[in-house]
Protein backbone atom coordinates (compact mmCIF):
# COMPACT_ATOMS: atom_id res chain seq x y z
CA UNK A 1 0.00 0.00 0.00
CA UNK A 2 1.37 3.40 -1.03
CA UNK A 3 1.17 6.28 1.42
CA UNK A 4 1.74 9.98 1.92
CA UNK A 5 2.73 10.82 5.51
CA UNK A 6 3.01 14.27 7.08
CA UNK A 7 4.64 14.39 10.51
CA UNK A 8 4.77 17.56 12.60
CA UNK A 9 4.82 19.84 9.57
CA UNK A 10 5.14 23.56 10.37
CA UNK A 11 5.54 26.53 8.03
CA UNK A 12 5.94 30.20 8.99
CA UNK A 13 5.98 33.35 6.90
CA UNK A 14 7.60 35.95 9.09
CA UNK A 15 5.54 36.18 12.27
CA UNK A 16 2.59 34.33 10.71
CA UNK A 17 2.38 30.56 11.25
CA UNK A 18 0.46 29.23 8.26
CA UNK A 19 0.72 25.57 9.31
CA UNK A 20 1.52 24.31 12.80
CA UNK A 21 2.41 20.71 13.65
CA UNK A 22 0.27 19.13 10.92
CA UNK A 23 0.30 15.33 10.86
CA UNK A 24 -1.82 12.95 8.81
CA UNK A 25 -1.57 9.93 6.51
CA UNK A 26 -3.17 9.43 3.11
CA UNK A 27 -3.15 5.93 1.63
CA UNK A 28 -3.71 4.44 -1.80
CA UNK A 29 -7.24 3.46 -2.70
CA UNK A 30 -8.76 6.07 -0.38
CA UNK A 31 -9.66 9.72 -0.89
CA UNK A 32 -8.65 12.19 1.80
CA UNK A 33 -10.56 15.46 2.03
CA UNK A 34 -8.61 18.55 3.10
CA UNK A 35 -11.06 20.97 4.67
CA UNK A 36 -10.87 24.35 6.32
CA UNK A 37 -12.11 27.93 6.17
CA UNK A 38 -10.35 30.53 4.03
CA UNK A 39 -6.86 31.24 5.32
CA UNK A 40 -6.79 28.02 7.36
CA UNK A 41 -3.49 26.73 5.96
CA UNK A 42 -4.79 24.20 3.41
CA UNK A 43 -2.99 25.73 0.42
CA UNK A 44 0.27 26.02 2.35
CA UNK A 45 -0.02 22.36 3.35
CA UNK A 46 -0.72 21.32 -0.24
CA UNK A 47 2.27 23.29 -1.50
CA UNK A 48 4.56 21.54 0.98
CA UNK A 49 3.23 18.18 -0.21
CA UNK A 50 3.90 19.29 -3.79
CA UNK A 51 7.43 20.41 -2.84
CA UNK A 52 6.65 23.97 -3.90
CA UNK A 53 7.33 25.04 -0.31
CA UNK A 54 9.71 23.42 2.19
CA UNK A 55 8.56 22.86 5.80
CA UNK A 56 10.37 24.76 8.56
CA UNK A 57 9.81 21.73 10.77
CA UNK A 58 8.58 18.19 10.22
CA UNK A 59 8.62 15.91 7.21
CA UNK A 60 6.50 15.11 4.17
CA UNK A 61 7.18 11.62 2.81
CA UNK A 62 5.80 9.70 -0.14
CA UNK A 63 6.26 5.94 0.26
CA UNK A 64 8.79 6.51 3.04
CA UNK A 65 10.97 8.98 1.15
CA UNK A 66 10.97 12.73 1.73
CA UNK A 67 9.30 14.59 -1.12
CA UNK A 68 11.49 16.44 -3.61
CA UNK A 69 11.90 16.89 -7.33
CA UNK A 70 11.61 13.12 -7.73
CA UNK A 71 8.12 13.07 -6.18
CA UNK A 72 6.88 15.90 -8.42
CA UNK A 73 7.29 13.51 -11.34
CA UNK A 74 4.93 11.06 -9.62
CA UNK A 75 2.35 13.68 -8.73
CA UNK A 76 -0.50 15.44 -10.49
CA UNK A 77 -1.60 18.75 -8.98
CA UNK A 78 -4.74 20.61 -10.01
CA UNK A 79 -4.55 24.02 -8.29
CA UNK A 80 -7.59 26.19 -7.65
CA UNK A 81 -6.18 28.95 -9.86
CA UNK A 82 -6.25 28.72 -13.66
CA UNK A 83 -2.84 27.78 -15.08
CA UNK A 84 -3.21 27.31 -18.84
CA UNK A 85 -1.34 29.10 -21.60
CA UNK A 86 -4.16 31.20 -23.03
CA UNK A 87 -2.88 31.49 -26.61
CA UNK A 88 -1.68 27.89 -26.97
CA UNK A 89 -3.96 25.34 -28.62
CA UNK A 90 -5.40 22.71 -26.29
CA UNK A 91 -3.86 19.60 -27.88
CA UNK A 92 -0.42 21.20 -28.28
CA UNK A 93 -0.59 22.44 -24.71
CA UNK A 94 -1.43 19.04 -23.28
CA UNK A 95 1.29 17.30 -25.31
CA UNK A 96 3.80 19.86 -24.04
CA UNK A 97 2.72 19.33 -20.43
CA UNK A 98 2.91 15.58 -20.98
CA UNK A 99 6.48 15.94 -22.26
CA UNK A 100 7.38 17.83 -19.07
CA UNK A 101 6.19 14.75 -17.16
CA UNK A 102 8.41 12.48 -19.25
CA UNK A 103 5.90 11.18 -21.78
CA UNK A 104 7.21 10.41 -25.26
CA UNK A 105 5.58 12.08 -28.25
CA UNK A 106 3.63 8.99 -29.37
CA UNK A 107 2.50 8.04 -25.86
CA UNK A 108 1.50 11.61 -25.10
CA UNK A 109 -0.52 11.91 -28.31
CA UNK A 110 -2.46 8.74 -27.50
CA UNK A 111 -3.23 9.80 -23.95
CA UNK A 112 -4.28 13.30 -25.00
CA UNK A 113 -6.62 11.86 -27.61
CA UNK A 114 -8.15 9.48 -25.06
CA UNK A 115 -8.75 12.14 -22.41
CA UNK A 116 -10.13 14.73 -24.81
CA UNK A 117 -12.63 12.15 -25.99
CA UNK A 118 -13.45 11.03 -22.42
CA UNK A 119 -14.23 14.58 -21.36
CA UNK A 120 -16.05 15.61 -24.53
CA UNK A 121 -13.38 18.03 -25.74
CA UNK A 122 -12.20 16.40 -28.98
CA UNK A 123 -13.53 19.12 -31.25
CA UNK A 124 -11.90 21.78 -29.07
CA UNK A 125 -8.39 20.34 -29.35
CA UNK A 126 -7.40 22.78 -32.10
CA UNK A 127 -8.77 25.82 -30.26
CA UNK A 128 -6.79 28.14 -28.03
CA UNK A 129 -7.39 27.89 -24.29
CA UNK A 130 -8.71 31.45 -24.20
CA UNK A 131 -11.55 30.38 -26.53
CA UNK A 132 -12.85 27.83 -24.02
CA UNK A 133 -15.46 28.39 -21.32
CA UNK A 134 -14.45 28.28 -17.67
CA UNK A 135 -15.79 24.76 -17.34
CA UNK A 136 -13.93 23.55 -20.44
CA UNK A 137 -10.69 25.09 -19.19
CA UNK A 138 -11.20 23.26 -15.90
CA UNK A 139 -11.55 19.97 -17.76
CA UNK A 140 -8.35 20.67 -19.73
CA UNK A 141 -6.52 21.36 -16.47
CA UNK A 142 -7.85 18.09 -15.06
CA UNK A 143 -6.50 16.25 -18.10
CA UNK A 144 -3.10 17.88 -17.57
CA UNK A 145 -3.19 16.69 -13.94
CA UNK A 146 -3.84 13.02 -14.71
CA UNK A 147 -2.21 12.72 -18.14
CA UNK A 148 0.97 11.01 -16.92
CA UNK A 149 -0.85 8.52 -14.64
CA UNK A 150 0.42 10.05 -11.37
CA UNK A 151 0.67 8.00 -8.20
CA UNK A 152 -0.37 10.99 -6.06
CA UNK A 153 -3.22 13.24 -7.23
CA UNK A 154 -4.00 16.57 -5.53
CA UNK A 155 -7.29 18.18 -6.53
CA UNK A 156 -8.03 21.69 -5.23
CA UNK A 157 -11.66 22.64 -5.99
CA UNK A 158 -11.73 20.35 -9.08
CA UNK A 159 -15.43 20.98 -9.82
CA UNK A 160 -15.08 24.75 -10.10
CA UNK A 161 -17.01 26.02 -13.13
CA UNK A 162 -18.47 22.61 -14.03
CA UNK A 163 -22.17 21.99 -14.66
CA UNK A 164 -23.88 19.03 -12.91
CA UNK A 165 -23.37 16.66 -15.86
CA UNK A 166 -19.61 17.29 -16.05
CA UNK A 167 -19.31 17.25 -12.26
CA UNK A 168 -20.83 13.77 -12.26
CA UNK A 169 -18.43 12.66 -15.03
CA UNK A 170 -15.44 13.95 -13.07
CA UNK A 171 -16.63 12.20 -9.90
CA UNK A 172 -16.89 8.97 -11.90
CA UNK A 173 -13.29 9.33 -13.13
CA UNK A 174 -11.99 10.16 -9.64
CA UNK A 175 -13.76 7.05 -8.28
CA UNK A 176 -12.05 4.94 -10.98
CA UNK A 177 -8.65 6.34 -9.99
CA UNK A 178 -9.37 5.52 -6.36
CA UNK A 179 -10.14 1.92 -7.37
CA UNK A 180 -6.91 1.92 -9.36
CA UNK A 181 -4.95 2.48 -6.13
CA UNK A 182 -3.97 6.15 -6.44
CA UNK A 183 -3.39 8.40 -3.44
CA UNK A 184 -5.96 11.20 -3.83
CA UNK A 185 -6.19 14.46 -1.87
CA UNK A 186 -9.35 16.45 -2.42
CA UNK A 187 -9.65 20.05 -1.17
CA UNK A 188 -13.03 21.72 -1.38
CA UNK A 189 -15.45 24.06 0.39
CA UNK A 190 -18.41 22.04 -0.89
CA UNK A 191 -19.13 19.69 1.98
CA UNK A 192 -21.71 17.61 0.09
CA UNK A 193 -19.06 16.64 -2.49
CA UNK A 194 -16.52 15.81 0.21
CA UNK A 195 -19.14 13.66 1.94
CA UNK A 196 -19.89 11.80 -1.31
CA UNK A 197 -16.28 11.24 -2.38
CA UNK A 198 -14.00 11.06 0.65
CA UNK A 199 -13.09 8.16 2.93
CA UNK A 200 -11.01 10.26 5.33
CA UNK A 201 -10.87 13.94 6.22
CA UNK A 202 -8.48 16.46 7.74
CA UNK A 203 -10.03 19.67 9.02
CA UNK A 204 -7.53 22.52 9.39
CA UNK A 205 -8.24 25.93 10.97
CA UNK A 206 -5.82 28.63 12.06
CA UNK A 207 -2.99 26.47 10.75
CA UNK A 208 -3.81 23.59 13.11
CA UNK A 209 -5.28 20.17 12.49
CA UNK A 210 -8.56 20.11 14.44
CA UNK A 211 -10.11 16.89 13.21
CA UNK A 212 -8.79 13.94 11.24
CA UNK A 213 -9.47 10.30 10.43
CA UNK A 214 -12.09 8.02 8.91
CA UNK A 215 -15.11 10.12 7.92
CA UNK A 216 -17.68 7.54 9.03
CA UNK A 217 -16.05 7.17 12.44
CA UNK A 218 -15.85 10.94 12.86
CA UNK A 219 -19.56 11.29 12.09
CA UNK A 220 -20.37 8.56 14.62
CA UNK A 221 -18.45 10.45 17.31
CA UNK A 222 -20.78 13.46 17.01
CA UNK A 223 -24.09 13.35 18.84
CA UNK A 224 -27.27 12.66 16.89
CA UNK A 225 -29.55 15.52 17.88
CA UNK A 226 -31.85 15.81 14.85
CA UNK A 227 -35.01 13.77 14.58
CA UNK A 228 -37.17 13.14 11.50
CA UNK A 229 -40.83 12.42 12.22
CA UNK A 230 -43.17 11.34 9.41
CA UNK A 231 -46.78 10.76 10.35
CA UNK A 232 -50.41 11.29 9.48
CA UNK A 233 -52.46 13.04 12.08
CA UNK A 234 -51.59 15.61 14.74
CA UNK A 235 -48.93 15.74 17.47
CA UNK A 236 -50.33 18.46 19.72
CA UNK A 237 -47.60 18.43 22.36
CA UNK A 238 -44.74 19.42 19.99
CA UNK A 239 -45.43 23.14 20.33
CA UNK A 240 -45.41 22.84 24.12
CA UNK A 241 -42.12 20.91 23.98
CA UNK A 242 -40.64 23.69 21.85
CA UNK A 243 -41.78 26.32 24.35
CA UNK A 244 -40.16 24.33 27.17
CA UNK A 245 -36.89 24.02 25.24
CA UNK A 246 -36.99 20.22 24.92
CA UNK A 247 -37.10 20.42 21.12
CA UNK A 248 -36.68 22.98 18.38
CA UNK A 249 -38.86 22.55 15.32
CA UNK A 250 -36.45 23.06 12.39
CA UNK A 251 -38.85 22.29 9.56
CA UNK A 252 -42.52 21.52 9.05
CA UNK A 253 -43.28 19.12 6.22
CA UNK A 254 -46.50 17.92 4.61
CA UNK A 255 -45.92 14.50 6.16
CA UNK A 256 -44.26 15.52 9.43
CA UNK A 257 -41.37 17.59 10.73
CA UNK A 258 -37.66 17.76 11.56
CA UNK A 259 -36.75 18.44 15.18
CA UNK A 260 -33.58 19.28 17.04
CA UNK A 261 -33.76 17.71 20.49
CA UNK A 262 -32.06 18.97 23.64
CA UNK A 263 -30.08 16.88 26.11
CA UNK A 264 -33.15 16.86 28.37
CA UNK A 265 -35.26 15.15 25.72
CA UNK A 266 -35.19 11.34 25.71
CA UNK A 267 -35.82 10.07 22.15
CA UNK A 268 -37.29 6.79 23.39
CA UNK A 269 -39.71 8.60 25.69
CA UNK A 270 -40.69 10.91 22.84
CA UNK A 271 -41.35 7.91 20.59
CA UNK A 272 -43.56 6.33 23.26
CA UNK A 273 -45.54 9.59 23.57
CA UNK A 274 -46.06 9.77 19.82
CA UNK A 275 -47.15 6.12 19.63
CA UNK A 276 -49.68 6.68 22.42
CA UNK A 277 -51.62 9.32 20.42
CA UNK A 278 -54.98 7.82 19.37
CA UNK A 279 -55.51 7.63 15.61
CA UNK A 280 -52.01 8.84 14.66
CA UNK A 281 -50.17 6.83 11.97
CA UNK A 282 -46.38 6.98 12.45
CA UNK A 283 -44.42 6.15 9.29
CA UNK A 284 -40.89 7.21 10.11
CA UNK A 285 -38.90 8.00 13.25
CA UNK A 286 -35.14 8.48 12.75
CA UNK A 287 -32.30 10.13 14.63
CA UNK A 288 -29.99 11.63 12.00
CA UNK A 289 -26.22 11.72 11.99
CA UNK A 290 -24.92 15.28 11.67
CA UNK A 291 -23.89 16.27 8.16
CA UNK A 292 -20.27 17.05 7.42
CA UNK A 293 -21.29 20.67 6.93
CA UNK A 294 -22.68 20.77 10.48
CA UNK A 295 -19.54 19.08 11.87
CA UNK A 296 -17.37 21.60 9.98
CA UNK A 297 -19.26 24.60 11.36
CA UNK A 298 -19.37 23.28 14.92
CA UNK A 299 -15.66 22.37 14.98
CA UNK A 300 -14.47 25.67 13.51
CA UNK A 301 -16.76 27.67 15.83
CA UNK A 302 -15.49 25.74 18.86
CA UNK A 303 -11.91 26.52 17.82
CA UNK A 304 -12.75 30.21 17.38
Amino acid sequence: MNSLILQGVTKCFGKVTAARDISFTATSGRILGLLGPNGAGKTTTIRMIANILTPDEGTVALDGRNVGQWSQEKMGYLPEERGLYKKLKVTAQLRYLGALKGLGAQESAGKVEYWLDRLGLTKWGTRKAQDLSKGMQQKVQFIATVLADPQLIILDEPFSGLDPVNSELLQEIIAEMKQDGRIILFASHRMEQVEQLCDDICLIANGRLLLGGDLREIKKSFKRDKLVLEYEGDVPFLSAMQESGEVQILEWREDGCVLQISEDCNPRALLDRVLSIPGLELYHFEMLQPSLNEIFIQTVRDEA
